[in-house]
């Protein structure tokens, strides 16, 4: 290959082609994830009456799963669109002819992709396990309460096993309280109707276990079995108020996607682990390892199908490399769900669809490489195009059929 005195500025043109849809990719495919789930915690989160914010620490203990599937997603896309560009561009031809390879040509990207493998490595690996751990405390604060249940305005919320409290307004981010009724309970069964004009909720410091609800000009119906009710007004009244207990969560580790590298290498081949352990232990070590592996054939794909045939700007290639990734993802989650159950071996059901299809990979990239007027998707263009004719063939009798009747309803009449 000759020298070239302008090397440094192809490879940060490369790079700016690469990389800037490379993030666009990322970002969009992590806000899509991110907004599904926002939806869902939503919904999680007012059904089981607690703090709003509690949503975006449960979305934050989720960002380093879905980034760890849209690392590879935006890798693919973004040295698919650059390559696609040079191409449709012609720069590419240019490339070729004044002796650049492909092999050259893809020195940018795979200095990106080992920068993002180094980077997914650290979060599927460490950061990916803990926070998962984190996302199901928080799901267990707020089933258990930990997190504060919050008085939910014009409805019945019961507090412990002897008292029903309703509110009809809330101001000061729940802090003041209006249009208080209580019915309570008491140990020897007598019954409390309680209502006041306002309310606040202090805290006890000899009890952390009790809080204060602080009433305002009120009154207390008192209920007395075979007695006759009795009232009374207050201008202030304490209402003690005992707090469930609240459990523990667990210790993290309860499964084998909560475990970080060195507890998989200690759990899958320790002979004081059960066998349920080792499987799943194993099963998840090879699933991480071949989802890294596989970016490094990413690269290779996106430049196979990223150059169209000539005089075509079809974008099947694009859809192509999509339906690919998305579909072996799919086929590695259910062999290591296999794998966990003892059903297949990890080596055989994970690294063998791996080397399949990193061998499609490679022969795809040897035909656009190395072959004279090779196209790996020729073949798929090819068919598309015959698939798009012969429907159009059936769709256009029936339009000409179609106003060749309206012609006739609504042209002249002779008798």
């Amino acid at each position: 290959m000759p020298h070239l005195p302008l090397t440094s500025r192809l490879d940060r043109y490369i790079f700016r082609l690469t990389i800037v849809p490379l993030l666009g990719v990322f970002v969009l495919a992590a806000s899509l994830l991110v907004l599904d789930q926002m939806l869902r915690l939503f919904r999680f989160v007012t059904t089981e009456g607690g703090p709003v914010g509690v949503v975006f620490q449960m979305l934050g203990t989720l960002l380093p799963d879905y980034a760890s599937l849209a690392i590879p997603l935006g890798l693919l896309l973004g040295t698919l669109f650059a390559f696609r560009q040079l191409a449709l561009s012609s720069e590419l031809d240019v490339m070729r002819a004044v002796g650049l390879s492909y092999t050259r040509l893809l020195r940018v990207p795979y200095a990106i992709t080992l920068a993002l493998i180094a980077i997914n490595a650290a979060l599927v690996f460490y950061v990916q396990p803990v926070s998962k751990y984190y996302y199901e405390e928080l799901q267990f604060d707020l089933r258990s309460g930990a997190l504060g249940a919050s008085i939910k305005v014009g409805e019945f919320t019961t507090l412990g096993d002897r008292m029903a409290l309703r509110i009809q307004s809330s101001e000061d981010s729940g802090r003041q309280l209006k249009g208080i009724f209580a019915r309570i309970m008491t140990k020897d069964g007598e019954v409390l109707s309680i209502s006041a004009r306002e309310g606040r909720f202090l805290s006890t410091s000899d009890n952390p276990d009790t809080i204060i609800l602080r009433l305002s000009d009120g009154t207390i119906v008192q209920d007395p079995k075979g007695q006759t009710p009795r009232v009374l007004s207050f201008t202030l009244h304490d209402l003690p108020i005992d707090l469930p207990a609240i459990q523990s969560f667990r210790q993290r580790g309860e499964g084998e996607a909560e475990y970080i590298l060195p507890e998989l290498l200690r759990i899958g081949w320790s002979d004081k682990s059960s066998e349920t352990q080792r499987d799943a232990s194993q099963a998840s070590l090879n699933y991480r390892m071949v989802e890294l592996a596989m970016m490094l054939f990413m690269p290779l794909l996106a430049v196979a199908l990223a150059i169209p045939p000539k005089r075509s700007t079809s974008a099947l290639g694009v859809f192509v490399a999509v339906v690919l990734v998305v579909a072996y993802h799919k086929v590695n989650q259910y062999m290591q769900d296999f794998a966990a159950l003892g059903r297949v071996d990890p080596l055989l059901g994970l690294w063998g669809p791996f080397a399949i299809f990193a061998a499609l990979i490679v022969w795809w990239f040897w035909q656009i490489a190395y072959v004279p007027g090779g196209q790996p998707i020729g073949a798929l263009e090819n068919a598309f195009a015959k698939f798009v004719k012969g429907l159009a063939r059936i769709v256009r009798p029936k339009r000409r059929s179609h106003a060749f009747q309206t012609q006739q309803g609504t042209g002249p009449t002779t008798s």
